[in-house]
């Protein structure tokens, strides 16, 4: 299959992608966790950037330049605090990888890295934001050949090994490829 999701472990911002995924706060002005590493590892241009865009709603995408980063393009999306399910946080989750991918077509983009969305102080419950995550890779996939590589980037064990086995059931196959370390130029 010429179109492919692969599972690291690792750190998103040394992934050799067009595009990165940053977990971000409405804001869009840094925070802790992955947008935290992304805003250092970027550098402080991206913050300038950032300012300019005026925040960003829960479920939506903003895009900005990857600066000191691998990656080209830095897409930012804000994904939901978990209250328990009983306040859409399915659906918002499931726009934030729609609307990032959306992002990144228009980006012109061919690779893009994710994070695990929300799964991190904002609480989602992670084998349930994982099979979000790996459904809207699959339709993108199956829709647009012009994704051509899907990768999410795991922070620990316990997200990789939840990353891993939801793809053995929904895709049927024993692997998503990669390796547990970050890919880097």
């Amino acid at each position: 299959m010429e179109k492919k999701i692969r599972i690291v472990e690792g750190d998103i911002t040394g992934q050799t992608v067009d595009a990165i995924v940053n977990a971000a706060n409405t804001s869009l002005l840094g925070g802790g966790g992955v947008d935290g590493a992304i805003h250092r590892a970027a550098g402080p241009e991206l913050l300038q950037e950032c300012r300019q865009l005026g925040g960003c709603p829960t479920g939506e995408a903003k895009a900005t330049r990857g600066y000191q980063l691998p990656a080209k393009w830095v897409i930012h999306t804000v994904g939901p605090i978990w209250r328990g399910g009983t306040r859409n946080e399915d659906a918002l989750l499931a726009s934030c990888y729609r609307n990032s991918f959306k992002v990144a077509r228009e980006l012109g983009a061919r690779s893009i890295a994710f994070p695990s969305i929300s799964t991190g102080a904002y609480g989602f419950p992670l084998e349930r934001a994982t099979r979000i995550a790996l459904r809207e890779a699959r339709e993108t996939l199956a829709a647009d050949d012009r994704i051509e590589e899907v990768v999410f980037v795991c922070f620990g064990q316990k997200a990789l090994e939840t990353y891993q086995a939801v793809y053995r059931e929904a895709f049927g196959e024993e692997s998503a490829g990669g390796s547990s370390s970050s890919r880097r130029k």
